[in-house]
């Protein structure tokens, strides 16, 4: 266990860092799973909103240090890759 108050401190702040990173991670997962859901069931609204969502939520993950913005854009190129077919063929 941490011994100095720097360190005490130190371990504060990781807690906190950790909560928010897994949050951020874990609303990017979740909308990722809701994209490709509306992309699944074939409606073009849904999966444009859907995939808004997820790019928003990759943005802000990216923005927050949760994820790296290369990582971010890659996952939402791939993403648009697949609603794209979606939306220009319905």
């Amino acid at each position: 266990m941490a011994n100095t108050k720097s360190a005490l401190k130190r371990v504060r702040q990781t807690k906190t860092r950790t909560a928010l990173n897994r949050a951020l991670k874990t609303r990017v997962k979740t909308t990722r799973k809701s994209a490709l859901a509306a992309i699944d069931s074939g409606d073009k609204k849904a999966a444009e909103a859907a995939y808004n969502l997820f790019a928003s939520a990759a943005d802000k993950a990216a923005k927050g240090g949760a994820l790296h913005k290369n990582t971010a854009s890659r996952i939402k190129g791939r993403m648009a890759a697949r609603v794209n077919p979606t939306v220009a063929g319905a």
